[in-house]
């Protein structure tokens, strides 16, 4: 009588640490992949734009840290150049550097119009014919980036501006 018991115990053992080395397996596996994805979306220096209306700019990467500034611009971009757990440590087109909580921050792109009045193209040419003018300090969604071109959107209107004339993308960087 105790042998059947105790093939049944150790098929039963067996089966249990398969299955247990199963889940761990699937699981070291799913925080690779997941590792691997976070990894790839927060590559840095990369840019971001601030979620809310009011956001603290704090000396270092926690609530213990005192604030430096606050933020009213949602939508303005940011260079996100550090992490710490959850706290991002950005830029502003100032050169103004601290950390925010990365729930405060938005992979929606945007840029800020540099320096001085500028005008807006119906196409990515500087022959095209203006749509609009912009003046410095104007924050504008991020449309897409082709070659020395940007287009952009702000106030329900859309055109293209060098991509010197604007903060909030790499001289580079490819955006579609």
């Amino acid at each position: 009588m105790r042998y059947p018991v105790l093939g049944a115990l150790r098929r039963s053992a067996k089966s249990s640490i398969m299955s247990a080395m199963a889940r761990l397996l699937a699981l070291l596996l799913l925080f690779a992949v997941g590792g691997a994805a976070l990894a790839a979306d927060e590559k840095m220096p990369h840019f971001a734009s601030l979620r809310a209306d009011e956001v603290n700019l704090r000396a270092g990467p926690g609530e213990r840290y005192p604030v430096r500034w606050v933020y009213q611009r949602k939508g303005l971009p940011v260079e996100v150049t550090a992490e710490f757990d959850v706290w991002r440590k950005i830029r502003d087109s100032d050169g103004t550097e601290g950390w925010v909580h990365q729930r405060m921050l938005a992979a929606q792109r945007s840029v800020v119009i540099k320096d001085a009045l500028r005008m807006l193209h119906a196409e990515p040419e500087a022959a095209a014919p203006i749509v609009a003018r912009a003046e410095a300090g104007v924050v504008a969604r991020l449309l897409e980036c082709r070659a020395q071109w940007c287009e952009i959107e702000t106030q329900g209107i859309k055109g293209w501006l060098q991509r010197n004339e604007v903060w909030g993308v790499f001289p580079d960087e490819a955006v579609p």
